[in-house]
């Protein structure tokens, strides 16, 4: 038997605004096989998805600072994002990419 679901009214917890939870929705959300009904108005999910998608946290503005470096293997010029330390190597994506996968040893040129 097909469970009947009817349409709910929800406060989101980001912005507090009440959103209809449709029995649409409570279907797709059924077939799904969620744990918890949703949280956030369609509005709040719409900006938490691309927060995810750019990497960031909701409500928060994220820049990504880039520095650069000589490739301690192959003598390359290209940027990290992450600032280098004199004690460890630094790598292109190729090269790090070999050095990660056994292809090198770390350390060897």
């Amino acid at each position: 038997m097909q469970p009947s679901y009817q349409d709910q009214t929800l406060q989101c917890r980001d912005c507090g605004v009440e959103f209809i939870w449709t029995s649409g929705e409570q279907a797709f959300y059924a077939s799904k096989n969620p744990a918890n009904q949703p949280s956030r108005c369609p509005s709040c999910r719409a900006r938490a998805r691309a927060a995810r998608e750019a990497g960031g946290v909701p409500g928060i503005a994220r820049t990504r600072e880039f520095f650069p470096v000589v490739c301690d293997r192959c003598g390359v010029q290209t940027q990290v994002p992450f600032q280098p330390r004199s004690d460890r190597p630094v790598y292109c994506s190729s090269c790090y990419d070999e050095v990660r996968a056994g292809r090198v040893s770390l350390g060897t040129s």
